[in-house]
This record gives structure tokens, sequence and C-alpha cells, in this order.
């Protein structure tokens, strides 16, 4: 009996991106033998999350509150706004304590072979916040792939009448990264990107 409900965890665990069958089990067993308050806790989280998690109304970032912290913080550069894919994306800008302005989420990248057109992901609300005035940069930071270039073009030729300055984020080549084994793409890219010393 206990071996089915073992399965059953397993099972669902599989469900997560990247975890794999073997990884699934080994985390299955792991829960079995933590304490009984810290596998509760991390089941709390994830029913708490799941019940409270919700879109910002301004940004569309996760929050548990109309505005996300980012959007209600005074101190943040609100004429700055950097335009992501996905929610997570800005925990991961966050992390480099760069960027001091807002977020907009767009809930994907352009698609049309998938059926995702521009009503489908959160453009008209960009627009709409910068026609509130206040704004006075955009940055697309969109994944430099086929998907979030188009995204990034599409979005650039819908703000350029608004007169606001739309920049892109540069890419090319990692730090640490060596040379030799980089793509032709993102070569070109890292040389279309330089800056003078």
């Amino acid at each position: 009996m206990a071996l089915g409900i073992i399965d059953n965890l397993t099972e669902q665990l599989t469900r997560l991106p990247g975890i794999g069958r073997k990884t699934a089990q080994r985390l299955a067993f792991f829960i079995l033998s933590m304490p009984e308050g810290e596998a509760m806790a991390i089941a709390d989280a994830i029913t708490d999350v799941k019940k409270r998690a919700g879109f910002c109304r301004r940004c569309f970032n996760i929050t548990d509150a109309e505005l996300c912290s980012i959007c209600a913080d005074a101190s943040r550069d609100h004429s700055q706004i950097c335009v992501v894919e996905e929610p997570s994306n800005i925990m991961v800008l966050e992390r480099s304590g760069f960027h001091r302005g807002t977020y907009h989420v767009l809930l994907g990248s352009l698609s049309p072979m998938d059926g995702v057109t521009p009503d489908r992901l959160k453009i008209t609300e960009l627009i709409a916040r910068i026609r509130e005035g206040g704004v006075r940069e955009v940055i697309l930071a969109t994944n430099p792939t086929t998907r979030g270039e188009m995204t990034a073009q599409y979005i650039h030729e819908q703000l350029a009448p608004l007169g606001v300055s739309v920049s892109r984020i540069a890419y090319g080549l990692p730090m640490g990264g060596d040379i030799e084994f980089a793509d032709e793409v993102t070569l070109r890219k890292s040389l279309e990107g330089r800056r003078q010393l």
C-alpha cells in the first residue's frame, strides 16, 4: 500500500518541468524521510501560492495584492519600464540589482504559428501605461529567440508614435565564455552590440 502512495507522489512530481521519473522518485523518498513539519510546510506553500497568487493589475507580475511590491514601491523609477516575457524573468533581472525601474510582463511572446497573436499578450496594456504619461524609456528584454525578436520588433513599431525612448537589451557572449565555442549569430550580435571603451 505504501508503495502505491510513493508511486502517486512520484507521478505528480514528474509533472514539474525538468523532473524525470528517477529524479521524481528520489524526491518522493526524500520527502518521505523529511520531518513532517518540513514536508507540510512545502505542501502549505504550494496550496498558498495556488489560492492567493494573481497578477498585478499594472504590470502583470505575480502578486497576492492589487499591485506587486515593485509597482507599489515609490523609490523605484516609474519612468522606466522593462518589458519581459514571463514573471520569472523579473526575478532574474532583480537578482542583478541593476534595474531600478518597473516592469511589464507580456505573459508570453508572439508566435502566429501557435496562435499567439498580439491580442493574446499584454501589449495593449503596455501602450495604455505609456499613454497615461510619465514614462520616458521602455527597455525590451524579451528573449534572444526568433519569437522574442519578433515580439520586440512588434512592440517597437507600436511604441514609435508615442514619443517614448525604446531600447533593447544587449546580448552576445556571456562573461567567462569562450569565442571559440560561440555560434555565428551570437558572435554577430556581440559585434553589433559593441561599445566604446
